[in-house]
């Protein structure tokens, strides 16, 4: 279970993707209060906002092209300011990744829990993210195993015999038992080629 982090945000750096208007003024002073550094930008993000740790933006006139990254690939928690409830625009506004909303017109209101509801959604994506990709390296580097196994089966041996034969070649090589692999099915992949080649075009 992710552990939703309720410290004091002061010092953080917040960017606010919005056209002029007054009641940006007072979610700037809001965030202000709060102790964050705030700085404004429309109609683009600058290069320098990659290192920002919250976004907020406008979910009625924005558009992807505002950003410098794909949507919902942001590197910091995304907070949609949303006065329109058009289908459309709240469609956009999630396809480009917010982690939370506030909304239009804004007050000094919500702007806290909006801050630490995103930075709390924000790290369960991507801890979601990263045990998705660690179960999907473990199933490969199994299926890669399990290849690295029948290449000694079709040699003769057990499946038993061919493990060790495995598992010996990785303490031979000095290398785990996955990359053993790995190099045995490359090799394998690679004469494998070149018997084929041979076939097709004996010259």
């Amino acid at each position: 279970m992710t552990r939703i982090r309720t410290e004091n945000l002061g010092g953080a750096t917040a960017w606010i993707l919005h056209r002029p208007h007054p009641s940006v003024q007072g979610l700037v002073r809001q965030l202000g209060v709060i102790g964050l550094d705030v700085r404004e930008a429309w109609p683009e993000l600058p290069s320098e906002a990659i290192a920002a740790d919250f976004i907020f933006y406008d979910a009625d006139m924005g558009h992807d092209e505002q950003f410098p990254w794909a949507p919902g690939q942001s590197p910091m928690p995304m907070i949609a300011l949303i006065g329109s409830e058009a289908p459309g625009r709240l469609r956009w506004a999630m396809e480009m990744g917010a982690h939370a909303q506030l909304l239009k017109p804004m007050s000094d209101k919500g702007v806290y829990a909006a801050l630490l509801v995103a930075r709390s959604n924000f790290d369960r994506a991507n801890a979601s993210e990263a045990l998705i990709s660690d179960l999907q390296s473990r199933l490969s580097a199994r299926q890669t195993i399990v290849r690295a196994v029948m290449i000694f089966v079709m040699k003769g041996k057990t499946e038993a015999e061919a493990y060790d034969l495995l598992r010996q070649t990785a303490m031979a090589w000095r290398v785990t038992i996955e990359i053993a692999a790995e190099r045995l099915v490359a090799n394998y992949s690679n004469e494998k080629g070149l018997d084929d080649g041979r076939r097709i075009d004996p010259a």
